[in-house]
């Protein structure tokens, strides 16, 4: 079976279209919308294509119609990008965002997966590092081999104890400059972090046709461009993951 891992598509549908993977299942690990703005074509795609979804903080947020205020960084990206997204999705396609579950369990070919988007203890807004005593903590009762986590745009693979954590990175707006769309691919009990070029002008030229106003316009560019902003927000640290590692069933 081959398993097509997505996360944080964050409606930028040129990155999503660019990933051309066979695949036998397709899973989802939220943060569907926000910062691009072509959410509805993401959102179709997911629910044609994903057999399983989970909801991250911004699905929640445009949802439950969430108002963010930030003067800086991707907390001002959010603000003022969510009201276009909230112009360019139906209210069908908003209910089905709030609809996705926080986590959810499922096993493939005898491989128990635990799928949320940031971490079992905070489904939706804990940020996670790429460190086993970090994640000892949070893996402590789950009943998984495999834990599939997004949320903080940086891909990595770890293994703590018996179960292995994936992180895939961020198909729409990744952030460890790197600005290639990025995904993994399970197959044969392996898993593989992958990156694709897409046609980033596309979605940079969506952006400067909207009418956010100029200082996002900017600022969104320049993720879409470089794979992140010169002044990070702070705590995230760029990782450098291994490529692949093995999956384990028992």
């Amino acid at each position: 079976m081959r398993v097509l891992l997505l996360a944080d598509i964050h409606a930028n549908w040129p990155a999503l279209q660019a990933i051309k993977e066979q695949f036998d299942v397709c899973l989802v690990l939220g943060d569907l919308v926000d910062y691009g703005l072509e959410p509805s074509q993401c959102i179709q795609w997911v629910r044609q294509q994903a057999a399983h979804v989970v909801r991250g903080n911004h699905d929640h947020g445009v949802a439950q119609f969430v108002k963010v205020q930030g003067k800086s960084g991707f907390k001002y990206l959010t603000g003022v990008t969510r009201q276009l997204t909230q112009e360019r999705i139906s209210s069908e396609e908003r209910r089905f965002l709030g609809a996705l579950p926080i986590s959810k369990r499922v096993t493939l070919e005898g491989v128990k997966f635990m799928l949320v988007h940031a971490t079992p203890r905070d489904p939706l807004d804990e940020y996670s590092t790429p460190d086993a005593d970090f994640w000892s903590r949070r893996l402590a009762g789950v009943e998984a081999q495999v834990v599939c986590v997004g949320h903080t745009h940086h891909p990595y693979i770890l293994e703590v104890g018996d179960k292995l954590v994936i992180n895939p990175g961020s198909v729409g707006q990744p952030r460890d400059g790197d600005p290639r769309a990025s995904y993994a691919i399970i197959e044969d009990n392996r898993v593989e972090l992958k990156r694709i070029e897409y046609p980033v002008e596309d979605t940079v030229n969506t952006v400067l046709q909207s009418s956010l106003a100029e200082p996002a316009k900017s600022l969104l560019v320049e993720v879409f461009r470089s794979g992140g902003l010169a002044k990070p927000d702070s705590g995230k640290q760029q990782v450098q993951p291994p490529s692949s590692a093995l999956v384990s069933a028992t």
